[in-house]
């Protein structure tokens, strides 16, 4: 687990504008081998600025068994039935795509709905990142 302050922020996410944002492709290729460096803060600078600033962590990749549960940020989009094929064969073959989620009261998945859709497809728990809101720590003192 990674704890990471984000300052500066957006606040896009919060604000559900229904814009969509474009990861860049360096991120985008990241994402798409499960080839995420580390520290994840640092691969996902892009993601982490749309939020608004607070205290996050960043766990992952992890896998996620309630795939079921996920609220897309955009509505799911009409299949691309290439991507879908080429995530699905991705997995077959033991590599392991990466989608992004933001923890709070339901899942919100901010990135990987044609991996999301394709893991369902393969009956495999999908690979995640997970980005959820720091909890204050608190002392005895």
């Amino acid at each position: 687990m990674e704890r990471v302050t984000i300052t500066g922020g957006a606040g896009f996410l919060e604000l559900n504008t229904g814009g969509r944002v474009e990861l860049p492709q360096s991120l985008r290729i990241a994402l798409a081998t499960g080839q995420l460096r580390r520290p994840l803060a640092d691969t996902l600078r892009a993601v982490l600025a749309l939020l608004v600033d607070g205290d996050y962590r960043v766990n992952g990749p992890e896998r996620l068994t309630e795939a079921a549960a996920l609220v897309p940020a955009t509505e799911w989009p009409e299949h691309d039935h290439a991507r879908v094929t080429y995530y699905r064969a991705a997995i077959r073959s033991g590599h392991l795509p990466v989608a992004i989620v933001l923890s709070g009261a339901r899942a919100l998945l901010l990135d990987g709905h044609h991996k999301i859709t394709a893991y369902r497809a393969e009956g495999v728990p999908a690979s995640v990142v997970r980005i959820s809101a720091a909890q204050p720590e608190y002392s005895d003192s």
